[in-house]
């Protein structure tokens, strides 16, 4: 006899296997169990369960000592383990020693995720070295002297600096970044994707409890995408959008009956949108998660995108030395797309995470845009991965700025060398170290992780608009136009565009794009997203 959400069934639990990744040291592992009931498995279920309470995992096919299920599809199901008083005796005599060893161990968690060398010993983001200073100068294009005039400081320091018998100090950090504002900002930090489940909402509470958007801005339309059947698109685009399930009637009691849990999509465009429905509320993406957690928002996806408007990676040279094998990344997945003339693209790792570097100039410029940024790295957090992310940031006695925990992350997990790495380090106790001591950095990658925690996070909202078709009907249709202009059709043609019927997509563009106030904060608010400024930091 099993309860699953407060219900009785008679059925045996049957071990199905274990269902995620690895089996890594964890207060809690995910397994597949079957409700087995006249010698035939019913039903199957995916659950979270105690690794203490568990003990050691059965074989496959016998019974495991399940007495509840609860939960739903959307949220995940968990499970509670049938105790006898052995079994609690056994558990309390093992349990202090497996959470001090989870607490070391735990890889998949942000414990390490934020940096450790060892399981007890803080790995520190590179500091700025002589190197990075030589570097620095180079792109300034100014020599010891001009640097030394214009930080008000003695030349002999820039000298012995560069000449490793001084070390930088955090004075000379912030002293360096004041003079050259253009520096302190030649790296951003933004979100380019954000997707949240919420268990118990449907799309339009969403839209109004947690976005606070207008709905009659929304288009709604069927989907079969995500086992959903209903779609919300903000200005009928896949920009912000929301996917649930649609209301149906009851054919036995004619009832309409509504099945709830939906999930979010903020897409990279969506992001900078949603940064103007941000605004207008005087909220900011730490408030808005805040929000999301109180309706038990649950993030699927986190895309953090590391900007580089200096050009201090250079994509030719970070593929040849991925093509030399002078890298190393905690994930052994890697793969290189693209080529010198359209671009590249570097993924390392798999999903649930994801570092990605990539010519950001040539890729708008395909498109036929053009943007200030040069490279982007990005950092693509999955599920608990993001969720990581967040509890850290959220967490005021971490006191880390989401700038910090970025390049944590990001310094954790992959390296790159201006030397090939000898095949032998690669097989050491502690390769991280070895590397580090052994291998000099590649000045570019070092630069850029030492300068991140000095850089910012940003939002950059922009407002609903029409470019795309704009640019498609200036680069495909106007010399169309101008032709039927000359032969004496143009008044067919406006007579044709006044007639035109739009469609119900074209009908929410049209009207996300020329009101004012996206959200329902403040309907007379008036704001110039050109000027003073096009961007607002946040921590």
């Amino acid at each position: 006899m099993i309860t699953i959400n407060h219900e009785p069934k008679a059925y045996t639990t049957i071990f199905l296997g274990t269902t995620q990744h690895s089996i890594r040291l964890s207060l809690e592992i995910s397994i597949m169990i079957g409700m087995k009931r006249n010698d035939e498995i019913i039903e199957t279920y995916n659950v979270t369960i105690s690794a203490i309470k568990l003990g050691q995992l059965p074989n496959i096919g016998n019974e495991v000592p399940i007495s509840e299920i609860i939960g739903s599809e959307l949220s995940g199901f968990k499970a509670k383990v049938r105790q006898s008083d052995v079994d609690i005796q056994l558990q309390n005599k093992v349990s202090t020693e497996l959470e001090q060893l989870v607490d070391l161990k735990n890889v998949g968690r942000y414990q390490l995720l934020k940096g450790k060398k060892t399981m007890t010993q803080e790995l520190n983001v590179p500091e700025l070295t002589n190197n990075n200073l030589i570097l620095i100068r180079q792109l300034l294009d100014v020599t010891q002297e001009e640097l030394a005039i214009t930080m008000g400081i003695n030349e002999k320091t820039i000298r012995r600096i560069e000449n490793k018998e001084q070390g930088i100090s955090e004075r000379f950090v912030n002293n360096l970044l004041s003079v050259y504002p253009d520096l302190a900002q030649s790296i951003e930090v933004q979100f380019d994707w954000v997707s949240l489940t919420f268990p118990d909402l449907t799309s339009k509470q969403v839209i109004k409890d947690v976005l606070s958007i207008q709905s009659d801005l929304f288009l709604e339309r069927p989907t079969s995408q995500n086992f959903y059947t209903r779609e919300m698109a903000f200005a009928g685009e896949k920009n912000i959008y929301i996917q649930d399930f649609a209301p149906i009637k009851n054919p036995e009691t004619q009832a309409i009956e509504q099945k709830y849990g939906t999930t979010l999509y903020l897409t990279g465009k969506g992001t900078r949108l949603f940064e103007k429905a941000l605004l207008e509320q005087n909220i900011t993406w730490r408030g808005f998660f805040q929000k999301a957690r109180q309706y038990r928002g649950h993030l699927t996806r986190l895309d953090i995108a590391i900007n580089d408007k200096w050009g201090l990676l250079n994509m030719n040279d970070l593929v040849k030395a991925v093509q030399e094998k002078r890298f190393w990344s905690k994930s052994k997945s890697y793969a290189v797309h693209g080529n010198v003339d359209d671009g590249w693209t570097v993924n390392f790792g798999k999903s649930p995470f994801v570092i990605r570097a990539y010519d950001k100039h040539k890729e708008q410029a395909s498109k036929g845009f053009d943007t200030d940024i040069q490279n982007r790295v990005e950092l693509e957090l999955h599920q608990d991965k993001a969720e990581y992310v967040i509890d850290e940031w959220l967490n005021l006695d971490n006191n880390k700025t989401l700038t910090e925990i970025t390049f944590d992350i990001l310094y954790t997990y992959l390296w790159f060398t201006d030397k090939p790495i000898e095949e032998k380090i690669l097989k050491a106790d502690k390769v991280r170290d070895t590397i580090e001591s052994s291998v000099e950095p590649m000045p570019a990658w070092s630069l850029l992780t030492a300068l991140g925690h000095k850089m910012k996070f940003i939002r950059q909202p922009k407002e609903q608009s029409i470019e795309r078709i704009e640019k498609w009907v200036l680069e495909s249709v106007v010399p169309s136009l101008a032709v039927l202009k000359k032969t004496g059709h143009w008044a067919e043609v406006i007579e044709a565009m006044n007639s035109a019927e739009l469609s119900s997509e074209q009908q929410k563009l049209v009207k996300a794009t020329m009101i004012n106030a996206i959200t329902q904060a403040n309907q007379k608010l008036t704001i110039n997203f050109e000027k003073p400024k096009k961007r607002y930091q946040e921590i």
